[in-house]
């Protein structure tokens, strides 16, 4: 049986690798390092760089000379369709609920075999605890992740947990499910310390869970009456 040509796009791949290794570098790097990190010269890549420069894809400081990846490609992602409706329809649901517990609360999906951040309520309190949008952790070992990685809706449920990186923070975890019934968010309240909070943590669980009910209804099409 006769395979499919492998077509080949030489510069295309010569951007992705220098966007992945950018993605996958905490720091900056010169010319010289991106080239051999991705095994090419510098004339090989010098072009393509340029480009990716003035389409906004890396920003390349100007006294240094180095690369870092610029917000462009988390930009495009926000512009998606369902995670554009996702985080409208979501907004003001959390912020009612970061009003009523009196702590900061987050929204996040799958991203690969990561929790990626998508959008971020402040606390109106004086004190609250802050994550970035578009931050990234682990699937395996967070209590968001867990709720993420709920098979089917009867598996899915709020999850109350000790936040396994920033001792006093206790992680309220709500699923927010689609249409279909799946997990396609998760909701969290990154809970401070009791001795700081105005609402205690079981009632914290309560007003999240029904905020990701009220998310997950209109996510559907449906019509919020309330709990």
């Amino acid at each position: 049986m006769a395979t499919a040509p492998e077509y080949t796009a030489p510069a295309l791949d010569k951007g992705l690798d220098i966007l992945e290794l950018l993605a996958e570098t905490s720091g900056a790097l010169s010319q010289s390092e991106i080239a051999e990190a991705t095994g090419r010269s510098i004339g090989q890549i010098f072009r393509v760089l340029s480009t990716l420069e003035r389409r906004g894809y890396v920003f390349r400081d100007k006294q240094s000379g180095l690369y870092t990846l610029a917000m462009k490609l988390f930009e495009l992602a926000h512009r998606h369709p369902p995670l554009r409706g996702l985080v409208s329809v979501a907004q003001p649901i959390m912020q009612v609920l970061a009003e009523q517990v009196r702590q900061s609360c987050n929204l996040a999906v799958l991203d690969g075999s990561e929790v990626r951040v998508v959008a971020q309520v402040e606390s109106p309190a004086d004190f609250g605890f802050r994550v970035r949008v578009g931050a990234t952790f682990d699937l395996t070992t967070t209590a968001t992740g867990s709720v993420l990685s709920a098979t089917s809706p009867l598996t899915a449920d709020t999850v109350v947990r000790a936040d396994t990186l920033h001792p006093g923070i206790t992680d309220v975890v709500a699923p927010i499910l689609g249409a279909t019934g799946a997990v396609v968010a998760a909701l969290t309240v990154p809970y401070v310390a009791p001795t700081f909070s105005e609402v205690d943590v079981d009632r914290v669980q309560e007003l999240a869970s029904a905020a990701a009910k009220e998310i997950s209804i209109l996510l559907s099409g449906g019509a919020f009456t309330g709990s």
